[in-house]
C-alpha cells in the first residue's frame, strides 16, 4: 500500500459531497431544509431537466448577513450550533454546516441573499478551490440559491443518475414529504418553466386536512382516523388509515420526528405491531404521523442524510406509538367512523344528528317513520352451539365464553340497522337510517368470536404445564445472556427457562396452548426480538393465531340459514366488538350503500 498522505481540499469536499449529494433530490432536500430553518413561509423551486441542469430555491427567510456569505460555503460552518452541548438539543433540520460546501464542490453554485433593511449580496463558486468574493446584488429579504450543472466536474458520478423524469419524480416526492410537515409554508414547484405543484399554506384544521388530501389522495382522508395522543414528554398526532385501506407497498407511510422525516426500524415495528391483528396478508398500513419529543431525548446526528434517529428511551417511544395507534384502531365501531347515520326515533320519526367528525351522506329522501315497528325486549342467541363443536375438538374447555347477545327495546335505529333478509345464505341485508347495509356473516361472526376468545384467555391467563422431558436449546452466548436479563418476560409468557451452560438453555414449562408447537423456535424468535427491539410479541402473535383458527372453525358457515333474530343478534354484537370492521384476516366484514348511492345506481332524479 502507498504511504499515508493528506487529501487535497477539493477531494475531501467531494468525498463529503458523496455522503450528502446522491442525486438532485438530495440537493433540494438540503436547500429547502435551510430555507425552513431560516423561518421562510414561502419557498419557490425551479427545476430544469430533472435538476441536472438547474435547481433554484428561493425563500423569504431571514437571509444571510453579507459578512457571512463566504463563510456559508466553507466546510463545517453553521449558525445552528455553537458548542458540543448543542448537539444534544437539536431544534433545526440542518446543523452540520457541510451541505453548501459539499454541493458547491460538485456544481456551479450562486448564492444571493439579503437580511432585513440591507442591500443584497451575491457569491458564486464553480466546484474548485478558489478565492471567493461577494458582490452587491438586488434581492428582497431572503435567499436564492442556484445550483447548475450538477456533477459537471465528476462525470463518473453523473453516469449513475437516472432519466430526467425519474430524477424529477424524486424531487416531487421530496417536496410532498416536506409539505406534509410544514403546513404553514407555501410551496411552488416548477419543472422546465411549467408549474407542477402549488401547496398553499394551511393554518386551520380544515386547511391541513385539505393539504393532506391533496398530497395523499382524498381516498386516504376518507378512510383515515385522526390521532391525538399525549403522555409525559411525548405527543403523537396525525392520521392512520383504516385496516381496509391498506396498500400493496409501503408507499403511503410518512413519519416525522420534531418535523424531520425519518425512516426508523423501531417506528416501523411499532406501527406494524399495532396493525398486526387487522391487516390482510402482506398488506401495508397507510399513515401520516408526527411525533413531538424533547430534543434531548432523540439523537438526529447518526446518519449523514439525517434520515435515521436514535431514541434515548427507545422502548418507551415504541410502546407509546404502538398503544396510541392500537387504541385508535381498537375503538372503531360501526357508526363511529366510515358511516355516521343520524339517529331516528322509532316512535316519533324525529331525526337527531349524532356527534361525529365523519361527513354525512346527504339525500333528498324524507325520513322514514318507524312507529309501526316496536321490537320487544328479548334475548337472542347466536345459535352457534353446533359450530362451537369444532372449537371443542381443537381445545376442550368446559368454561367457554358466553356467546349470547341481548337486544334491549330500541328507540333509535342502531348503526347497522335491522336485518331484512339473507342473500344466498352468505350475506345479511339490513336497513339502517342511511340506506342498505351488506354484511358477510361468516367474516363478521369470526371477528366477534375471535375478540371474545381473546378476552377470555386474557382473563383466564396462561396456564403452564411442566414438560415430561425438558427441552434443550442451543444458542449463542449473546442470546443466552439476553434471556437472563428477561426472566420475568418469559415467566409472563408461561415459559420457565433455565440456563445450564454458556450457550445452552433448558425449557421446563410451556403454556398449555403451545403443546405440539415448535417451542424451541419460538424461544429463539423471542430472544431475537429482545435483542433487536428490547421487546417481543411472538407469543402473543402465536396465541392470537391459534385463537383466530378456533374462531374461524366456530363461526357460522356460508350456506347456513339464519333467522331474523339471529341476524339482528350478530349485528348488535358487531356494534360492540373491537375491530368488527375486519375479519381475523383483515378483510372487510360489512359495507354501506347510502340512499344517494342507490339513487345514482338507478338513475333516479336524473
Amino acid at each position: 500500500m502507498s504511504r499515508i498522505q493528506k487529501l487535497s481540499g477539493i477531494l475531501a469536499n467531494q468525498i463529503s459531497a458523496g455522503e450528502v449529494v446522491e442525486r438532485p433530490a438530495s440537493v433540494v432536500k438540503e436547500l429547502v431544509e435551510n430555507s425552513l430553518d431560516a423561518g421562510a413561509n414561502k419557498i419557490d423551486l425551479d427545476i430544469d431537466q430533472g435538476g441536472m441542469r438547474l435547481i433554484r430555491v428561493r425563500d423569504n427567510g431571514v437571509g444571510v448577513h453579507p459578512d457571512d456569505l463566504i463563510l456559508a460555503l466553507s466546510r463545517h460552518a453553521t449558525s445552528k450550533i455553537k458548542e458540543l452541548d448543542d448537539l444534544e438539543k437539536i431544534h433545526t433540520l440542518g446543523f452540520r454546516g457541510e451541505a453548501l460546501a459539499s454541493i458547491s464542490s460538485v456544481s456551479r453554485l450562486a448564492l444571493t441573499s439579503a437580511v432585513a433593511n440591507k442591500t443584497g449580496w451575491k457569491i458564486q463558486s464553480e466546484g474548485i478551490e478558489q478565492e471567493l468574493q461577494s458582490n452587491p446584488a438586488a434581492h428582497p429579504e431572503g435567499t436564492t440559491i442556484e445550483v447548475r450543472d450538477l456533477f459537471f466536474n465528476t462525470p463518473a458520478r453523473k453516469k449513475f443518475l437516472r432519466s430526467e423524469k425519474t430524477e424529477f419524480e424524486h424531487i416531487d416526492e421530496l417536496i410532498k414529504r416536506m409539505a406534509l410537515s410544514s403546513f404553514d409554508v407555501n410551496f411552488t414547484l416548477k419543472h422546465n418553466q411549467k408549474l407542477v405543484r402549488q401547496y398553499r399554506a394551511a393554518h386551520s384544521d380544515i386547511e391541513r386536512e385539505q393539504r393532506v388530501s391533496s398530497l395523499c389522495g382524498q381516498s386516504f382522508m376518507d378512510n383515515a382516523l385522526k390521532i391525538e395522543s399525549t403522555m409525559t414528554g411525548l405527543t403523537l398526532s396525525g392520521w392512520v388509515a383504516l385496516p381496509t385501506f391498506s396498500r400493496a407497498q409501503a408507499d403511503l407511510q410518512y413519519f416525522y420526528v420534531n418535523g424531520r422525516i425519518v425512516r426508523d426500524k423501531l417506528v416501523n415495528h411499532a406501527v406494524r405491531q399495532a396493525y398486526h391483528d387487522v391487516l390482510y396478508g402482506n398488506r401495508h398500513p397507510a399513515f401520516v404521523l408526527f411525533l413531538e419529543i424533547s430534543p434531548e431525548q432523540v439523537d438526529v446526528n447518526v446518519h449523514p442524510t439525517k434520515h435515521e434517529v436514535r431514541f434515548r428511551e427507545s422502548r418507551l417511544v415504541h410502546d407509546f406509538i404502538f398503544r396510541s395507534i392500537q387504541d385508535a384502531l381498537t375503538h372503531i365501531r360501526p357508526g363511529q367512523c366510515g358511516i355516521a347515520p343520524p339517529a331516528v326515533n322509532l316512535i316519533t320519526g324525529e331525526t337527531t344528528a349524532p356527534k361525529t367528525t365523519c361527513e354525512e351522506t346527504k339525500h333528498n329522501h324524507s325520513e322514514k317513520n318507524f312507529a309501526t315497528y316496536t321490537p320487544k325486549q328479548q334475548t337472542l342467541s347466536l345459535s352457534v352451539r353446533e359450530q362451537m363443536t369444532a372449537y371443542h375438538k381443537l381445545h376442550a374447555d368446559p368454561q367457554l365464553p358466553k356467546l349470547n347477545a341481548e337486544i334491549p327495546t330500541q328507540t333509535t335505529i342502531p348503526p347497522l340497522g335491522f336485518a331484512l333478509a339473507q342473500l344466498r345464505n352468505i350475506f345479511i341485508l339490513a336497513e339502517n337510517a342511511e340506506g342498505l347495509v351488506l354484511v358477510d356473516m361468516h367474516a363478521a361472526h369470526e371477528r366477534v368470536l375471535y375478540e371474545q376468545l381473546k378476552k377470555y384467555f386474557t382473563e383466564k391467563r396462561l396456564i403452564s404445564q411442566p414438560l415430561l422431558v425438558p427441552l434443550t436449546v442451543t444458542l449463542s452466548e449473546r442470546e443466552v445472556n439476553k434471556m437472563e436479563g428477561h426472566e420475568k418476560t418469559f415467566q409472563q409468557l408461561g415459559l420457565r427457562i433455565e440456563r445450564v451452560g454458556q450457550e445452552t438453555l433448558v425449557i421446563r414449562e410451556v403454556p398449555d396452548m403451545l403443546r405440539g408447537a415448535d417451542v424451541a423456535q419460538i424461544v429463539r424468535d423471542i430472544i431475537s426480538d429482545l435483542i433487536e427491539h428490547e421487546k417481543s410479541t411472538r407469543m402473543d402473535d402465536y396465541i392470537d393465531h391459534m385463537l383466530a383458527t378456533m374462531a374461524c372453525h366456530a363461526a357460522v358457515r356460508a350456506q347456513r340459514k339464519l333467522t331474523i333474530p339471529e341476524m339482528n343478534a350478530l349485528l348488535r354484537s358487531m356494534e360492540t366488538t373491537e375491530h368488527s370492521g375486519q375479519c381475523n384476516h383483515g378483510r372487510p366484514t360489512w359495507t354501506q350503500f347510502s340512499l344517494a348511492e342507490l339513487d345514482r345506481l338507478f338513475l333516479r332524479g336524473q
